[in-house]
């Protein structure tokens, strides 16, 4: 096992690797802005170098700031957490040469799955479903014109590159196809340096629907069910539930069993996420994450296996500590991604917690590193804490999750506490009943009424 790991990142998600870290008796260094000279993360660790000045670009996307704090620490491995370099490969590259353990994929796998072209090609080798589109990046309007003539209108452009709904573009008819092209086009060149896009079936009331594995170096790759990531804002995700409501035991396991050997026929290594579209009985392949996903506590909570325990111990070259036929659904968890931002606007709401009291009881978890009097910095992701719930049905946990955003107090700031209060007098949320576009549709119904 590793003596020391440097976690390159900050705020709940470095906090977490850090517990994870003490629990398996690892030393941990924390890596900061200036701006997060004060942050908890920073507290906890058993030390702390500061990286660079506030903006994300100095600091924690500054490659070698971070190998110079692994190398001056003696720190063997470094755990990338989620966002900022944890999908780079040219960073899990230099880690590698640096003779320091990237906990994480290889570069090779980060690199195709982080190019969605090249991804959607391996995946459906491997027998993954694929949504209906063309066969990989368009050169002309004359060939995205053919392509949707092929799959017919609506059509979706999207980046080969990058996500977040940036560089996507809805088309409706054939006369909106060069303009849209077009405008996808540059939006993927500002966001993510490459402008190549491609085409796809536009799905009308999908759900998200991802797929949790996990694979070692001694050849066992099993997966850990589903998570029903639906309920979004353009293209963001802000609540996240296993099992999923629409799923019957049946397609759990096919579909799990389906991406399961995809997975393995890769030769893929470490903790990873294959998303879906889920439409009418069928399941289509969006992306794979090579990384810890925000939402995972849904799942360590429905499995009882804790994600980033393994994931370090994977890294480290051990065995899974389970096989599949361990791997056993039970209860029901639901994610809030509580953010520093005005629920009715989502304007970012930076400034001092005046006061803060998390929720607690049974079936409660809140992961956060924010505290009273911490200052919230206006330079990184809103994202403050994420709240999950569980119990042993879904019923159950909508009467605690009510429960648990009345008790949670976060005063000084605005958050989207009141937002995920509202949503649980929604009938159609209270079923389950909602797709990718529910959300962005019942705000623009809220926002008409008032």
């Amino acid at each position: 096992m590793f003596k020391k790991v440097l976690i390159a990142n900050r705020g709940e998600i470095a906090l977490r690797v850090h517990r994870a870290c003490r629990e398996l008796g690892i030393n941990t260094v924390a890596v900061h802005s200036t701006a997060d000279s004060k942050a908890m993360h920073v507290r906890m660790a058993d030390e702390s170098v500061c990286i660079g000045p506030p903006p994300a670009k100095d600091s924690y996307l500054n490659i070698a700031a971070i190998l110079s704090a692994a190398e001056i620490t003696g720190a063997d491995a470094i755990h990338p957490g989620y966002g900022f370099l944890s999908e780079n490969a040219r960073f899990a590259e230099i880690v590698k040469a640096h003779g320091i353990t990237f906990i994480g994929p290889s570069a090779e796998h980060i690199r195709t799955m982080g190019d969605k072209i090249a991804a959607k090609k391996a995946v459906g080798e491997l027998g993954i479903p694929l949504v209906p589109g063309s066969d990989g990046a368009l050169s002309s309007i004359d060939e995205a014109r053919e392509a949707a003539k092929a799959i017919g209108y609506p059509a979706l452009i999207k980046a080969a590159a990058g996500g977040g709904g940036r560089g996507m573009k809805l088309v409706e008819d054939e006369s909106q196809l060069e303009q849209q092209l077009q405008a996808a086009s540059q939006e993927a060149e500002a966001a993510f340096g490459d402008g190549s896009v491609y085409i796809e079936r536009y799905l009308k009331t999908p759900r998200h629907i991802e797929i949790q594995i996990a694979a070692d170096s001694h050849g066992n790759v099993v997966h850990l069910g589903e998570r029903d990531c639906s309920l979004q804002r353009r293209n963001q995700k802000v609540l996240e539930e296993a099992p999923s409501p629409v799923l019957t035991p049946e397609q759990r396991a096919e579909i799990g069993e389906t991406t399961r050997k995809a997975i393995e026929g890769l030769g893929y290594l470490g903790v990873g996420t294959v998303e879906y579209l889920y439409e009418n009985g069928e399941f289509f392949f969006i992306e794979m994450n090579t990384r810890l996903q925000v939402e995972h506590p849904v799942t360590e909570h429905v499995t009882g296996i804790d994600l980033v325990r393994e994931q370090i111990s994977i890294a480290a070259g051990n065995p899974l500590s389970f096989k599949q036929e361990d791997v056993k659904i039970q209860g029901h968890a639901i994610e809030c991604r509580i953010n520093a931002e005005d629920p009715k606007t989502f304007v970012p709401s930076p400034g001092k917690i005046k006061e803060f009291h998390a929720p607690g009881g049974l079936g409660v978890r809140f992961d956060s590193a924010v505290y009273d009097g911490y200052d919230i910095p206006p330079f990184y992701d809103s994202m403050i804490g994420k709240l999950i719930v569980f119990g042993d049905n879904r019923e159950l946990v909508l009467n605690r999750l009510r429960r648990a955003l009345e008790e949670t107090v976060l005063a000084g700031i605005k958050t989207t506490i009141p937002l995920f209060e509202e949503l649980l007098d929604e009938p159609e949320f209270q079923r389950g009943d909602y797709h990718i576009h529910w959300l962005g549709e019942w705000l623009a119904r809220q926002e008409e009424e008032t």
